[in-house]
């Protein structure tokens, strides 16, 4: 029960700092707005973090909470190819919506020069997890071919999100991410289905 507990008042704060960074900007918030809009106290705040900087890399936290939740709607009979589309339009729907796009490029040159843990490639995360589970069903029930390993497939899907992601602010949102990732998300991967 204690680490449920712990679990949700770290995503309390991770929700609320990322609400408050899209409606008002990183810079203009502060670690005393995060603490009230997350109904936690400073000692909550600074366990979990050691400042404002260390929620930049906790964008992948709020991916994963989007990926658990869509999961427990997706009906069991889906084919799994198309459970990975649907799962990248909700994610990418979700980022062109809800995480301003200054803030999601900062996540991505951080990931690039830190030398530290590397959040967006970290394996452990529920993503991968996910990934996992839904190409090794999409495997077993013949609808993703079975000569490609789990690990490549999940590897390449990863990549292939990451790279429009990167795109996309390179590109500083000039185009409509889910609508590009729903076209060519399919193109990237449609190798990867079972032929019949």
């Amino acid at each position: 029960m204690a680490k449920k507990t712990a679990r949700n008042t770290k995503g309390r704060i991770i929700s609320a700092a990322w609400q408050l960074f899209y409606q008002q900007g990183y810079d203009n918030t502060t670690v005393e707005e995060i603490i009230a809009a997350s109904g936690t106290s400073k000692g909550s705040f600074y366990h979990y973090f050691e400042g404002k900087d260390a929620l930049l890399s906790s964008l992948s936290y709020l991916f994963d909470e989007k990926y658990e939740e869509l999961m427990a709607r997706i009906p069991e009979d889906m084919d799994r190819f198309d459970v990975l589309m649907l799962l990248n339009r909700e994610l990418f729907a979700m980022i062109e919506n809800s995480i301003a796009l200054d803030l999601l490029a900062r996540l991505y040159s951080s990931q690039l020069v830190t030398r530290g843990e590397k959040h967006l490639l970290d394996h452990n995360r529920i993503y991968y997890k996910l990934l996992r589970r839904i190409v090794s069903e999409g495997q077993q029930r013949g609808e993703l071919r079975a000569d490609v390993t789990v690990s490549e497939v999940v590897r390449v899907y990863a990549m292939c999100e990451r790279a429009l992601i990167y795109d996309w602010c390179l590109s500083e949102g000039s185009y409509s991410l889910m609508q590009y990732g729903r076209t060519m998300l399919p193109r990237f991967l449609d190798s990867f289905r079972a032929k019949a």
